[in-house]
């Protein structure tokens, strides 16, 4: 993702820097933060708190692609006012997926009072993806849960009535593939995202960097699409 978003970022006309990667990561200071306007954070689950919080402290906006955290979103966003910071985040950045976003919040709300029809979903992402399931089956599946009464919960594992289940596959170099499926005996609806290559990711990113820049407070795709 570094080298799609840097090579678009060029592309567009932007400079670069600074590069923060493993090698690096411990010397980095504020003072190399602050040379630059937004700084665009994909790491880990388990290293992104830090990330963010040394943007945080460095006063720089940062936008955030990182997933697997959004558990301690309350923390990360009582520290962005406290420091009067500028946080731009999403599950996914890719314009395609964020459409999708959108047509899926519909079906939802339009097979609510279709109870023959159950639900559940796959995702199919590259063999690094280190959190299951994805931060983007993560939003789909709360859209599904807050527009379709009969199921509360997700799941990778239970199969219960009231728990919409997702079919993590973890395969190859795929950059990933989201699949809906609304079931009778009837008949099936289902809708897609397959994402070709990262290029949707990064020009995102990019994007949510250029409007981000100079602002403060928090932000996601929903601010843009």
């Amino acid at each position: 993702m570094g080298k799609e978003i840097e090579q678009i970022a060029l592309q567009k006309n932007h400079e670069i820097v600074l590069k923060i990667n493993r090698g690096n990561s411990d010397t980095i200071s504020a003072e190399d933060l602050q040379k630059a306007d937004v700084a665009i954070e994909f790491s880990t689950p388990h290293t992104v708190m830090a990330n963010i919080k040394k943007c945080f402290d460095a006063g720089v906006p940062v936008v955030v692609g990182t997933t697997g955290w959004y558990e301690s979103f309350d923390e990360i966003e009582k520290e962005c006012k406290e420091k009067n910071g500028a946080l731009f985040y999403a599950s996914n950045f890719s314009v395609g997926v964020n459409l999708f976003f959108k047509v899926n919040q519909y079906l939802a709300q339009l097979m609510n009072k279709y109870e023959d029809y159950d639900v559940s979903m796959e995702e199919i992402h590259h063999i690094h993806k280190l959190d299951k399931p994805s931060g983007t089956a993560i939003t789909l599946a709360n859209q599904i849960i807050e527009k379709l009464d009969r199921k509360k919960n997700w799941s990778i594992s239970d199969h219960k009535a009231d728990t919409l289940f997702i079919k993590d596959v973890r395969e190859g170099e795929v950059p990933g593939t989201h699949i809906i499926k609304y079931q009778s005996a009837i008949d099936d609806i289902e809708i897609m995202h397959k994402a070709h290559n990262r290029k949707g990711f990064a020009g995102g990113a990019v994007l949510a960097a250029e409007f981000l820049a100079g602002k403060k407070g928090i932000y996601s795709m929903s601010d843009i699409i």
